[in-house]
């Protein structure tokens, strides 16, 4: 509830650690991809399933805070003009937890019907999920300088979309690899889904650092 001595500059704070707290539990979820892939790569199920489970709960937690965030732009009203660019920051970076646990439960599915992928793939996959990793780290590095000025923001988003792109460069080769090896169907399919989902991640990562780019203008 927003007392009626309550500055626009509390409520911008009140609006910015729900948005921060929403993200650590992204990161949390993201760190997990490429461990998960390690899994993947060296055949351990157990701790496959183990991570797969881990990512869930965390993508739970996720949701229980973006709709924490909500919750408080919703009591702030209108004394905070940009609670929808808050809001339109937690759901881009939100989504990113969506993906993870849709690449987590596709390289599950390949281990489990023992579907058979090159060393050479999977060495590409997991450096690929590494990057991905990086642009989420340094959209978390942008709201982490929120306070310290729009040019500090502006620097710290340039960083993910150079990130943003070598994700795309990784994203085409390992596409162009994958299509051109010799897989079942099935598993090529899968694949294609879990290269989308992680390319998807890095774009929302750079999505949600243009909001952070607004966001820097009024705080």
């Amino acid at each position: 509830m927003v007392l009626p001595a309550e500055t626009e500059e509390r409520v911008k704070r009140r609006a910015l650690n729900a948005c921060q707290d929403n993200l650590r539990k992204v990161v949390d979820v993201s760190r997990k991809i490429p461990q998960l892939v390690e899994s993947f790569a060296s055949g351990d199920k157990e701790n496959a399933r183990k991570l797969f489970s881990e990512i869930r709960t965390g993508g739970e937690e996720v949701i229980k805070a973006r709709r924490m965030v909500s919750q408080e732009l919703a009591e702030i009203g209108a004394i905070l003009i940009a609670r929808e660019d808050f809001l339109r920051f937690t759901n881009l970076s939100s989504e990113i937890a969506d993906f993870s646990e849709g690449i987590a439960y596709y390289l599950v599915e390949i281990m489990e019907h023992n579907w058979v992928i090159s060393p050479d793939v999977k060495k590409d996959l997991l450096k690929l999920s590494l990057a991905v990793l990086d642009s989420v780290l340094k959209l978390r590095e942008t709201m982490l300088v929120l306070n310290y000025g729009s040019q500090r923001t502006q620097e710290r988003a340039k960083d993910v979309e150079i990130a943003e792109r070598i994700v795309d460069d990784q994203y085409r080769a390992l596409t162009i690899k994958v299509l051109s090896g010799k897989l079942d169907v099935p598993v090529l399919l899968l694949l294609r889904d879990v290269l989308q989902l992680l390319e998807n991640s890095a774009d929302k990562a750079e999505d949600a650092a243009d909001a952070a780019r607004m966001l820097s203008f009024i705080m």
